[in-house]
């Protein structure tokens, strides 16, 4: 029999393949009980018996579809009642290489409700808990897409930008309540993501990173304290440097009047 783990529960999103099914191989190695949450309930059982088997953590699939309400509500109240989860990773998501002249708007629609909605919703239901303890782990996976927008679909790139800002108002308000939050831009990484966005090549691409090493990195800068985690990036000032540019630009949009290229009166 297991036994509760100090750490407490680890909610994964999108947990049965790819970077979630790393993230739950790689926080029950470090201790954490797990919640694993995705659609597939055969890989979701599969897994939960191999990490059982070999961490010997608590494993608790949970099948939702997060693309739909009733699915998110499920996750919710999962949330809401288990007083245990000291962690939620956000990872479950969908991408598109489509542009607005090929891509179904139905399709865009569901990408929102996926990577936007469920996410929001997700982190709502977990941050006053958290605070409430004065402790907790937020997760949430964005992508470089997010900054480099004209890379893939337009509504792809956006929710990942939304994700980055959202983590920025987040770390605002809860950094001093004894809270982390922590946003991952992953690049280009080996998953069944690009089969579903359309593009399958790119899974083999030399730019591609391994899922495993994109994941180990990502902890490795939650380990560090980093609020923002690029793995791709070697560059590291770089991202410094462009985030205090961001910050210093703020304050020069607080004026009456137009500027004077606008020839306004």
């Amino acid at each position: 029999m297991t036994n509760t783990s100090p750490k407490g529960v680890a909610l994964i999103t999108g947990a049965s393949t790819g970077i979630g099914a790393i993230y739950a191989d790689r926080l029950a190695k470090r201790g954490y009980d797990l919640i694993l949450v995705a659609r597939n309930k055969d890989r979701l059982d599969a897994l939960a018996a191999r990490l059982r088997l070999e961490t010997g953590r608590q494993i608790t699939p949970l099948q939702a579809d997060l693309s739909d309400k009733t699915g998110i509500a499920k996750v919710e109240a999962a949330i809401h009642e288990d007083p245990g989860i000291t962690m939620l990773v956000n990872n479950a998501g969908v991408g598109s290489v489509a542009s607005i002249l090929q891509a179904n708007v139905d399709k865009m629609e569901a990408m929102i409700e996926l990577n936007i909605t469920a996410l929001t919703r997700l982190t709502y239901a977990a941050a006053p808990a958290f605070v409430e303890r004065g402790t907790g782990t937020i997760i949430n996976i964005s992508s470089v897409v997010g900054i480099a927008v004209e890379a893939l679909n337009g509504v792809y790139s956006a929710s990942k930008s939304y994700v980055l800002s959202f983590g920025h108002s987040l770390q605002k308000d809860l950094a001093d309540k004894g809270v982390r939050v922590q946003t991952v831009l992953p690049g280009a990484t080996a998953t069944e993501f690009w089969d579903v966005a359309g593009y399958a090549p790119q899974k083999s691409s030399e730019i591609t990173m391994r899922a495993e090493d994109l994941v180990d990195a990502a902890l490795a800068g939650l380990d560090a304290g980093e609020t923002v985690t690029i793995p791709g990036l070697h560059e590291g000032e770089a991202w410094t440097r462009w985030e205090q540019e961001r910050r210093d630009l703020a304050p020069k949009f607080r004026n009456p009047k137009p500027a004077a290229r606008y020839h306004v009166a």
